[in-house]
């Protein structure tokens, strides 16, 4: 009989699997992208899926696909607490999102918000499913 997963099991998986989305679905049909940061170009795979507001400081956008995109890893590692990463990947917000929406992020970033059980089943499935789509796309070449 397969164990049952914990909702921090289910949370842990779903953030895997957004950032991975967001790594692949930034790639270009040969699998590369851009960090967001310093613009080093990669493919995805060597890639991290980067929170824009820090994971654990927001459970409100931590799960969100608007939060993750591609950051190469000295960018996600060290760039955003000790370099400018963190104000480079702001500009990019506000140029990609908008400002409105970056500034609704950031008024909103403390929001506490309820995830049970199913609601991450459900997230992992959607976005697996569009990960499925978007390798077809690249291909499994590297």
């Amino acid at each position: 009989m397969p164990k049952k997963q914990t909702s921090a099991t289910l949370r842990a998986k779903a953030l895997k699997t957004l950032q991975k989305l967001a790594r692949i679905s930034a790639a270009d049909d040969n699998g590369y992208c851009k960090c967001v940061s310093c613009g080093k170009v990669d493919h995805f795979t060597a890639m991290q899926g980067g929170h824009w507001l820090a994971k654990g400081s927001s459970s409100r956008w931590a799960l969100e696909e608007q939060n993750v995109n591609p950051q190469c890893g000295g960018c996600n590692l060290h760039g955003m607490r000790y370099g400018s990463a963190a104000q480079e990947y702001t500009i990019w917000m506000q140029q990609w999102y908008g400002h409105d929406t970056v500034e609704h992020m950031l008024a909103t970033r403390r929001d506490p918000v309820k995830f049970y059980k199913q609601d991450y089943v459900d997230m992992i499935a959607d976005w697996e499913e569009q990960i499925k789509a978007h390798e077809r796309r690249v291909g499994k070449r590297r």
